[in-house]
């Protein structure tokens, strides 16, 4: 027990020194090549904007974005000096802190804008980075009732406080870029004076959104088609492989941003003809049998199930249609309500219920008390022991949604019934050596 305890602090001891010089050379590196900096942050769907912004801008600037999710007081520093996650090698580390440091004392061709993701797990996490940060675009994507990460905030009044301070380190001669459909975010820009500009589905937007559906292929959804309003001119576009408003928020923010920057609307249309949506999120793959997965396994919340579900609930099949629910975590006390809640919405959405963890009990118990025919209700222990049993339910045209919580590895499931597993790689969240050695 020592001994671990020993291993335990030293960890934390080295963890702080990498955070600290880290940090250093990313400011050193800021005040030497002055690149502009978008900032992204909310509660739903800060991954997909920042990729959505990248795409917007990439047709015009040199563009670097937070690789996957680096959106913490470790990961921003690892973007914006260019760097890898060294996981568990000091070894590795060690090389970052030199390579970091060169980068801020030598001449490197460094990037115009970066585009970075900034998130909040605890107190103070977002404060710490806007003290330095300052950046020239801050985009604020949605803050529900319920938000992922609340479990350790006191209220999730509290963790909107923590999201405000990125706004609030705007430069003042910045733009603030807000979802006009969140009252909560629209709220923000008081005491703010400079640029503010809105995007969503409300009339009185900026960038409006004026109508989406879901795109068709042999019978099968594909993608989204997306009509935008701006500056009084229409603009067409197809999100190919993303279904949802999960897509069309972002892709609205990055329209928002691109506008803003000068971008015309030719080049933001023609960035989005090969625009990849990030895995995990709300991504269509073909599956066994002739079925269509779904896959939104990157993580999970109340807010962001919901509008899956919706999503689900509007497609066209002659299958059937599944949902495949893990636990959804970090959700402290309000998880228990949470997950009823969500159960609620199951019959409407879905044909079939998987239910997967000890917390998606409840989901399962909740659908079924909302009119749902228990034998289309399954349960299992975890992810692995629902795979061979889903596989033998699936039949042509099915539509699967699988989504949870990351510790409760979902992509799992996803890999248990694509069509093509030997993509897994380049398809699937959590690929990596570091979450492959996880059990």
């Amino acid at each position: 027990m020592i001994l671990y305890e020993t291993n335990s602090m030293a960890k934390s001891v080295f963890k702080k020194i990498v955070v600290s010089v880290l940090t250093w050379e990313a400011r050193l590196v800021l005040k030497r090549y002055k690149p502009r900096i978008v900032a992204v942050t909310g509660s739903v769907g800060k991954t997909s904007t920042k990729d959505a912004i990248f795409t917007a801008l990439s047709n015009q600037f040199f563009v670097r974005r937070s690789e996957k999710s680096f959106n913490s007081e470790i990961g921003i520093p690892l973007t914006i000096l260019g760097l890898q996650n060294a996981w568990s090698s000091p070894f590795g580390w060690v090389k970052n802190m030199i390579e970091g440091l060169a980068l801020g004392v030598l001449f490197a061709r460094y990037p115009e804008w970066l585009v970075l993701e900034v998130g909040a797990d605890r107190p103070g996490d977002i404060k710490s980075v806007a003290q330095w940060l300052r950046p020239d675009v801050v985009v604020m994507t949605r803050i529900p009732e319920i938000p992922v990460h609340v479990e350790f905030f006191p209220t999730p009044e509290a963790l909107m406080r923590e999201k405000r301070y990125l706004a609030e380190g705007v430069k003042s001669d910045g733009v603030l870029i807000l979802n006009a459909d969140d009252e909560r975010v629209r709220g923000i820009p008081h005491p703010y004076k400079g640029r503010v500009v809105h995007y969503g589905f409300a009339q009185d937007a900026d960038v409006h959104g004026v109508s989406h559906k879901v795109s068709y292929r042999k019978e099968k959804p594909v993608g989204t088609l997306l009509k935008v309003k701006m500056h009084e001119h229409d603009l067409s576009l197809t999100i190919d492989g993303g279904l949802g408003m999960q897509h069309v928020y972002p892709v609205l923010a990055a329209l928002a941003v691109g506008d803003a920057l000068g971008v015309s609307k030719e080049k933001l249309k023609e960035a989005f003809e090969h625009y990849a949506p990030p895995s995990g999120r709300m991504r269509v793959l073909p599956g066994l049998k002739g079925t269509t997965i779904i896959d939104d396994t990157y993580n999970s919340s109340p807010a962001a199930l919901e509008q899956a579900l919706l999503t689900l609930k509007g497609i066209e099949t002659s299958g059937q249609k599944i949902a495949v629910l893990g636990d959804m975590l970090e959700l402290g006390v309000y998880s228990a309500y949470a997950h009823k809640e969500i159960g609620k919405m199951i019959p409407e959405s879905a044909t079939m219920l998987i239910a997967v963890g000890v917390r998606a009990q409840a989901i399962a118990e909740s659908a079924k008390e909302a009119g749902m025919d228990p034998e289309k209700i399954r349960w299992f222990s975890d992810a692995r022991e629902a795979g061979k049993p889903l596989e033998l339910l699936l039949s042509e045209n099915d539509v699967i949604l699988i989504k949870g919580s990351q510790s409760m590895r979902m992509e799992r499931l996803v890999e248990e019934i694509m069509a093509h597993p030997e993509k897994k790689a380049d398809l699937l969240v959590r690929q990596d050596e570091f979450w492959q050695a996880k059990i």
